[in-house]
């Protein structure tokens, strides 16, 4: 009954994760995305740069799943 949970704390640990750095892409995505739009309006050369700024909170969310992973790794 111990090892069962366990599991459970792992897993719960492992969705923390995942929604956590979900929510905070989610804020980065929307500063940054209101940022982008904003200076291309002004400036359309600036779409190149929009598109890396957006890319990049999107890193965020992959850490996220990479350690939900590895914690559901240690289930077992």
């Amino acid at each position: 009954m111990a090892g069962e949970i366990g599991d459970g704390l792992i897993a719960l640990a492992a969705a923390i994760a995942m929604v956590g750095s979900a929510v905070a892409t989610a804020w980065a995505e929307k500063v940054v995305g209101a940022a982008a739009v904003g200076a291309m309006a002004e400036n359309e050369s600036l779409f190149g740069k929009g598109i890396v700024f957006m890319v990049l909170p999107e890193t965020i969310v992959i850490f996220g799943l990479v350690i939900a992973l590895m914690l559901l790794g240690k289930m077992g």
